[in-house]
């Protein structure tokens, strides 16, 4: 091979971290892919997922501070290569090459962003900057990936977004569907709940789509420099303002007699302090402490820690669980040790209710709501609440257990407003108002 023509080949990248399925092995899971640079500008991602193969990812820069980011095929982790479907670390160089220079050419020396670039870049800020983009992810690719994302974002109009967000509202809800097989639905209620629910769920994934378009809006406005065609579309009114359940103090009681002895210290548990299934996943020992009655959440729904204040009652629950343990350990286990997982808590809760009667049967989370609306119904201030479930402020607190609370601000007025010692005159005489 001549000099000539070595120069000209393009030049061998080597990542010791992904060039092997061993080495991407020992890579820890998460939502953000490990990126390589192997041309200027233009990098090979791979997002290690837990349980499944790979994705090979490719992103290349703009400028500007502006990205794309695409899918280019599934890594061999547990299969062998084919240069189609799964990539080797070789083969996904390759590829991310071609997109590059196939990339370069339809848009002719001029950027073009679609919709799909504008939602991968933001999924992508959302793995990197967020919690997650996990929830934007599975929005994208089930509603807006194959409707929308091949449009550009310049040619995006407000009518096709209307028209797309109406549709959405009007499909079916989807199922937990087995990989590579035909995505299950169930049947939709035409009832005033399940239309609600079903705008509610739009509304949701519309709030996703404009996020990514307003942050390309902000970032890239040479290449978006327009918004008004997406905020033009409005949600669907009143559909989020969901009817909230919770159970009774006699029917909290026999919930918890009705579980199996493992399950039952998770639902206790849940029940004494208003936390989601997944915080309680994550709590250790050591998160307790019996000194001022707290159990440390350090992970929540929003990246935040919190302090929750517990009961007398609750102390003693959580110190019956702590003691003699290690600081290290997983606080709320299965019987055998192991962890509480992803979704495991359906089941036992679905058996529980029918055991205790429970009718409909009611999901985990609703105990957070019985914690919430028990403690509002018996005056505890709605700031307290708000801040022991871990809310920034009372809103959300407010929207959904405030009307609770009526009998409590009607008690204490009468209890602590101000007296000024009116007397009423002699020839007055008070009669009861005509009904």
């Amino acid at each position: 091979m001549s000099n000539t023509e070595e120069n000209h080949m393009a030049r061998k990248v080597r990542d010791k971290a992904l060039d092997s399925r061993d080495a991407r092995g020992k890579l820890k899971a998460r939502g953000k892919p490990y990126y390589r640079e192997i041309e200027r500008g233009v990098h090979l991602g791979y997002r290690r997922l837990k349980g499944k193969a790979g994705t090979w990812w490719c992103r290349r820069y703009l400028g500007n501070q502006a990205y794309t980011v695409e899918a280019i095929g599934a890594a061999d982790d547990f299969s062998d290569a084919d240069g189609v479907a799964i990539l080797d670390y070789w083969q996904a160089v390759d590829k991310a090459r071609e997109l590059m220079v196939s990339r370069a050419h339809q848009t002719a020396g001029k950027t073009v962003l679609t919709v799909n670039d504008v939602m991968l870049s933001y999924i992508d800020f959302l793995d990197t900057n967020r919690k997650s983009g996990e929830d934007a992810r599975l929005r994208y690719t089930a509603f807006i990936e194959d409707q929308l994302g091949n449009i550009a974002v310049n040619d995006l109009t407000s009518d096709q977004i209307a028209a797309w967000h109406v549709a959405l509202a009007k499909k079916a809800p989807r199922l937990r569907t087995k990989k590579d097989t035909p995505q299950r639905h169930r049947a939709i209620g035409t009832d005033a709940e399940s239309v609600r629910k079903r705008r509610a769920s739009a509304n949701r994934t519309l709030t996703v789509l404009k996020a990514a378009l307003n942050r390309a809006w902000r970032t890239k406005r040479k290449l978006v420099p327009l918004d008004a065609e997406w905020r033009a579309v409005e949600r669907f009114e009143k559909a989020d303002a969901a009817r909230i359940r919770y159970l009774s103090l006699a029917e909290a009681k026999r919930l918890i007699n009705a579980c199996d002895p493992e399950f039952r210290k998770l639902v206790q548990a849940a029940l004494q302090t208003g936390c989601r299934y997944g915080e309680l996943c994550r709590v250790t020992v050591r998160d307790f402490n019996p000194d001022v009655g707290t159990v440390g959440i350090t992970e929540s729904k929003g990246g935040k820690s919190r302090h929750v204040v517990l009961t007398d009652e609750g102390v003693t629950f959580f110190r019956t669980l702590c003691a003699g343990r290690a600081g290290d350990k997983l606080m709320l286990t299965h019987a055998d040790g192991t962890a509480w997982g992803k979704s495991h808590q359906g089941v036992p809760m679905k058996v529980a209710c029918a055991r205790a009667g429970i009718k409909p049967a009611v999901n985990f989370h609703v105990l957070r709501h019985t914690w919430a609306s028990l403690a509002v119904m018996a005056g505890m201030p709605i700031m307290v609440v708000a801040g022991n479930l871990g809310h920034a402020d009372t809103r959300m607190v407010e929207q959904h257990y405030g009307h609770m609370s009526a009998s409590f601000v009607r008690d204490a007025i009468k209890a602590a407003g101000p007296r000024f010692g009116f007397k009423i005159a002699g020839n007055v005489r008070v009669l009861d108002a005509v009904r």
